[in-house]
């Protein structure tokens, strides 16, 4: 009996059209949106599938469904099966995200295919959200290269589907962990808000009982309420509610509404619903709450979910007819936040970010800050590669955009959230490698077209010989020029700035190094270090690095003729060597005092005349915790997670070699840990600072014990539990030990739970002296003591940490562990001054001269009449404190151009305040300006179009974006705000 009258119930709800109805619109945008039912609990449905570009198998293993032993996914069965789905029925919405992907899929379409997509995209049926190449990591990565991938991604979704196609709304579900940093670059995109899936257990419970799941953001210290966005954490991470998953990969009952057919059970599904709804909805501040659809790469059969979901929304909503207040239906996130935005309710705010990230008490998320150091620093310089290729392009306008787009791309993957995070399987970061490996290559042949314009004077043919990268020469190794009689070396300076640079080249013999003015200059050949040549896979036989100093101009290029010298040329070399002796290393500026057994004793800042004391320095190693992750206690560290067997690391070794080397250029103290730690401080003449070269590896396990190295510098700041660390390499967040500014933390682990992610410096300071340091990587750093700050450079685990990558982080290479070198560079200077020195030496480590190499035949005379050995793109000086972020030819005459003001708020009394300069002086080589448009970050929209959804917080009000009138053709004068980026399309006559 009431089986048969639930069914005739659910008739008449049919019947009777309970439920808001699907808003039926051939529009995109908001104006789509079903806004849902004023007095009901409005469920939006967000069907999705959420697609790693690699992690277990490789981007193009999981597009193309290949390896399905590893992991069934394969996401061109998922859009085509979706696109078929949603032609069956006009109610149905999907969102995608991955535009790696989706561009992979596109491009095998017909037409016909094509056109549909773009109605349902037309229609607000297909939404694209975030629009990204991948979603990116947050920790690990550079703001230039979010920026970039983003860029890659709204650019194909403006070309091929307009205006419709422009995300809105960021969509983070899966990194572990998000940077206030992403947040702020998601609003300069023009973004009206933010969902992601993760947030640490203990914050999400206070939340979830504070009905504060959703606030304002705000996301940046500097630049205002155009900084601010609306951020929401989702109910249940990124996947569907217990007991409502309808994909090929899930067990859950699907809807059998047939009560003539066993197993009928629409009234336990309805009601089951409706709890679901009912308890989600009191974590939750409106009558409206989200549920994610779908999860890891789910929708290969769209029809079973979107079937299930028709029922399950019919059945729910009939049940009105009975007093239920659930009103459920097909949304996208868009329309869930402006649903929200329609509340008209204040909202709470947040200024602090979402680090560290933990899921319970012993399962902190920070080993990724740290592993694969190696592919980070790799991203790095990739980075640095595509940036000066792009400027070379534009330049020498070779408009070879299309060839570059091959490192573009893999730059675009690399970014993903399993990619230079470093928690992918091992064949999978071989991959991403080897797609950067294989952008370079590409990117080039475009320096070598670039070149061949630029170098030949005027009348002269361009050059017969190609420009070589050398990539090894870390490890002081170019066996391209190591034993040439003669080469040339030109250094690109990608920064508009002038700069002085000592620059290295592995060489066999002694050589005349000429300056572009044909001048000797002093060339030092510096013996290298055993350590280096013990590196394995090196194959060089150099014994030497010549040394010499570069003076290089801004955005521009100097040539170096090497030319092997005779023997009767060749003179003794000036090194003076010393061994286990006590080593002073000072130029102009700084001293640093080592003692005879290789401990740092004083850092003396000799123009401030202060001095910070060290108590210790050196590498230490936590034991990695071996547990088999069947509860919180017994957790694992692995590639995800740090977590340290003991609070107190163990020093690597109990004593050490120092040798000390002084030449003219350089004084270097070497001091040797034991056959697998070891570090070179160097000073460089009129240096400010001090550099700080750390090799480890192979990380011996051979005692079956994994081992996480931090290289620690221990000091007399009196720190006071604060440290400070840097965002996606911008702005800075003050960090205290054992506290979260936004819930009362408890204190478990006392290391790994102080760990942050440390894209580019991080410092402790007290009234008078600041320590800072920056990093060539994304490294793990924190202050676990005050005076103390550590900084996590490798990383050899024996365990996997149970989180889905199924192996252990264990790398190694030519057939032992894997050895990884890097850098640090230090800086001693009161807080006032010291912003000066890292927001300089960190955006020139960051774009740092590109070096090439060729095999020329000729002797200097003919050389230097065919071609220029110098150039810059620059007559007029520009202002230290602004950035060239981007230069990128779009077409001929057209070109995307980013700017930006580096320096924060109340930094430094010099830089920290608003600078205007002539946007021409930066293209005047190129042409004059003609036509300027003022894009928004991503450089899909122009900012005179963008009008962003405003929001309450407290008392305050967020303000529309302030749009600036088009900038008038006579006017290409820039002025930056501390922190802003503006970016604009030039057209050049």
């Amino acid at each position: 009996m009431y089986v048969t009258t639930y069914a005739v119930a659910i008739l008449v709800g049919i019947a009777l059209c309970f439920g808001a109805p699907t808003k039926k619109s051939n529009t995109c945008g908001y104006d789509a949106c079903n806004s849902g039912d004023p007095n009901k609990l409005n469920v939006h449905i967000v069907a999705h599938t959420h697609d790693d570009v690699g992690w277990l198998k490789t981007v193009d293993q999981y597009f193309y469904g290949a390896r399905n032993n590893i992991q069934h996914a394969g996401v061109q069965y998922i859009l085509d099966s979706v696109i078929h789905a949603l032609d069956q029925n006009p109610d149905r919405r999907f969102i995608y995200v991955e535009i790696g992907f989706f561009w992979r899929w596109w491009s095998q379409q017909t037409d016909a295919i094509r056109n549909k997509v773009k109605d349902f995209v037309n229609a607000g049926r297909l939404e694209f959200i975030s629009g990204g190449w991948c979603m990116n990591d947050e920790a690990s990565t550079h703001y230039n290269s979010i920026i970039d991938q983003h860029t890659l991604g709204a650019e194909f979704l403006r070309d091929q589907f307009g205006d419709c196609g422009r995300p809105k709304i960021g969509w983070q579900i899966d990194p572990f962990g998000h940077s206030r940093e992403q947040a702020s670059l998601f609003a300069q995109m023009g973004f009206d808000g933010l969902f992601f899936g993760r947030a640490d257990y203990e914050d999400y419970q206070t939340r979830n009982r504070t009905k504060t799941m959703e606030m304002v953001w705000k996301a940046s210290a500097n630049l205002g309420d155009k900084s601010w966005l609306f951020t929401g954490v989702l109910p249940n991470g990124y996947s569907p509610p217990d007991s409502f998953c309808y994909d090929i990969f899930c067990a859950d009952p699907p809807i059998m509404d047939d009560p003539r057919l066993h197993d009928y059970n629409v009234p336990e599904r309805v009601q089951s619903f409706i709890r679901t709804a009912q308890n989600e909805a009191v974590g939750f501040a409106t009558n409206h709450i989200i549920m994610t659809m779908g999860s890891d790469f789910q929708y290969e059969n769209a029809n079973e979910w979107f079937k299930n979901m028709d029922k399950l929304m019919r059945y729910v909503n009939a049940q009105q007819a009975n007093g239920s207040n659930v009103n459920v239906f097909y949304s996208t996130p868009s329309c869930y936040l402006y649903a929200l935005n329609q509340a008209k309710r204040a909202w709470t705010s947040k200024t602090d970010d979402f680090f560290p990230y933990a899921h319970h008490p012993h399962g902190f998320w920070t080993g990724y800050f740290t592993s694969r150091s190696a592919l980070k620093r790799y991203e790095r310089h990739s980075n640095n590669i595509l940036q000066v290729t792009r400027q070379l392009n534009a330049f020498a306008n070779t408009n070879l955009r299309n060839s570059i787009f091959y490192l573009s791309e893999a730059m675009g993957v690399a970014q993903h959230h399993d990619a230079v995070s470093g928690t992918e399987k091992q064949e999978v970061a071989f991959d991403y490698a080897l797609r950067l490996a294989q952008g370079i290559s590409s990117a080039n042949l475009v320096i070598n077209q670039a070149y061949s314009r630029l170098l030949p004077k005027v009348g002269q043919p361009p050059p017969s010989v190609p420009q070589l990268l050398c990539q090894l020469t870390n490890i002081s190794e170019c066996l391209t020029v190591q034993d040439q009689t003669r080469f040339t070396l030109t250094l690109w300076n990608p920064t508009i700035h002038p700069i002085l640079h000592h620059f290295r080249v592995p060489v066999t013999r002694a050589y005349t190094v000429r300056d572009p003015t044909g001048q000797p200059i002093l060339a030092e050949l510096i013996p290298i270090s055993d350590a280096t040549k013990n590196i394995p896979g090196r194959s060089s036989s150099a014994t030497n690095d010549l040394l010499f100093r570069a003076s290089l101009p801004a955005l521009g290029f100097n040539t170096y003729f090497f030319e092997a010298k005779t023997n009767e040329e060749r003179t003794e070399p000036k090194v003076k060597i010393t061994e286990n002796e006590e080593c002073i290393l000072q130029n102009q500026n700084i001293r640093v005092e080592i003692d005879a057994q290789g401990n740092i004793g004083h850092i003396v800042n000799l123009k401030k005349s202060f001095a910070v004391e060290f108590h210790n320095q050196g590498f230490y190693w936590y034991q990695s915790f071996p547990g088999n992750n069947s509860r919180s206690e017994f957790q694992a560290s692995g590639a995800y997670i740090f977590r340290p067997l003991s609070a107190t690391p163990q020093p690597v070794s109990t004593t050490r070699t120092i040798t000390c080397l002084k030449a003219e250029n350089v004084q270097t103290a070497r001091i040797v840990f034991n056959d697998w730690a070891s570090q070179e401080i160097s000073l460089y003449d009129e240096g400010e600072y001090i550099e700080v070269e750390w090799t480890v590896g192979p990380i011996p396990v051979n005692d079956n014990i994994g081992k996480e190295i931090v290289l620690r510098y221990d000091t007399d700041i009196q720190s006071a539990s604060k440290f400070y660390t840097d965002a996606n390499g911008r702005e800075v967040l003050e960090r205290t030990r054992d506290y979260r500014p936004t819930w009362n933390y408890t204190v478990v682990e006392t290391v790994a739970g102080n760990y942050y992610p440390v894209n580019s410096r991080i410092w402790i300071k007290e009234q008078d002296r600041q320590f800072t340091i920056l990093t060539d990587r994304s490294e793990g750093g924190s202050s676990i003591h005050d005076g103390s700050v550590e900084l996590m450079v490798h990383r050899r685990i024996l365990y996997d940490d149970s989180l889905g990558v199924g192996e252990a982080l264990n790398e190694s290479a030519f057939g032992q562990g894997l050895v990884v070198r890097g850098k640090h560079f230090l800086i001693v200077e009161p807080p006032a001054s010291s912003a000066a020195y890292h927001r300089i030496g960190s955006q020139r480590l960051f774009m740092h001269p590109l070096a090439t190499y060729a095999l020329v035949q000729q002797p200097y005379a003919s050389y230097s009449a065919s071609y220029r050995q110098t150039w810059s793109a620059l007559t007029d000086t520009l202002p230290m404190n602004v950035h060239l972020l981007t230069l990128d030819q779009l077409g001929p005459k057209e070109y995307l151009v980013r700017v930006e003001q580096y320096f924060e708020l109340n930094e430094d009394e010099t830089y920290s305040h608003p600078v205007t300069f002539d946007l021409q002086s930066i293209i005047k080589s190129l042409g004059t300006i003609n036509n300027l448009v003022e894009m928004t970050l991503a450089g899909n929209l122009a900012l005179s179009d963008l009008h962003r959804l405003k929001w309450v917080t407290g008392n305050e009000e967020m303000a529309q974006t302030n749009v600036p009138q088009e900038t008038t053709l006579t006017d290409t004068n820039i002025t930056l705000n501390p922190m802003e980026i503006r970016t604009f399309r030039v057209t050049v006559t």
